[in-house]
């Protein structure tokens, strides 16, 4: 009897090899857009005003910043720890910061502040981030006043 045996396996074809190459290169890509996301992700942080964080919308767990103004006569400083509140004139969240505050750090002017809402519901801010001059307010800040309703003029708020 004569069978015919398959024929003898050879090499790649030139189109296999560039399939191959091609596949090789997409999961590079995309390997690597992953790692950029990831690295993206955990930078990433998002600022709340007083008023969401009052309503659990902050995250729990996870650095954010919280903006609005420094509640006039809030500020409580005990050496390098100070307390104070921020509010969007809606709602008022109470910070405590260990270091040197800005120069430009005021009651009734704009505040940033990075950090972590506590269990007790207090923000303790790893930074603090104050107006740099007289028409400055943090953006984020201002346009937080200006969707609660109270309009901004140099770094203050101005009464309903």
């Amino acid at each position: 009897m004569n069978a015919v045996s398959p024929p003898a396996p050879r090499g790649m074809t030139p189109r296999q090899k560039r399939f191959a190459w091609i596949a090789v290169g997409l999961a590079v890509v995309a390997s690597a857009v992953g790692l950029v996301l990831y690295a993206l992700s955990s930078n990433i942080v998002f600022f709340f005003t007083p008023t969401q964080v009052s309503r659990n919308e902050a995250p729990q767990g996870r650095a954010f910043r919280i903006g609005g103004l420094v509640e006039p006569g809030s500020v409580q400083r005990d050496g390098l720890d100070v307390r104070f509140k921020v509010t969007d004139n809606a709602q008022a969240i109470a910070v405590v910061y260990r270091g040197t505050l800005p120069d430009l750090f005021k009651e009734g002017k704009g505040v940033v502040a990075q950090g972590q809402i506590g269990p007790d519901g207090v923000f303790k801010a790893s930074e603090v981030l104050a107006k740099h001059d007289e028409n400055y307010m943090p953006p984020e800040a201002a346009e937080a006043l200006k969707q609660a309703g109270h309009p901004v003029q140099s770094g203050t708020v101005k009464p309903k």
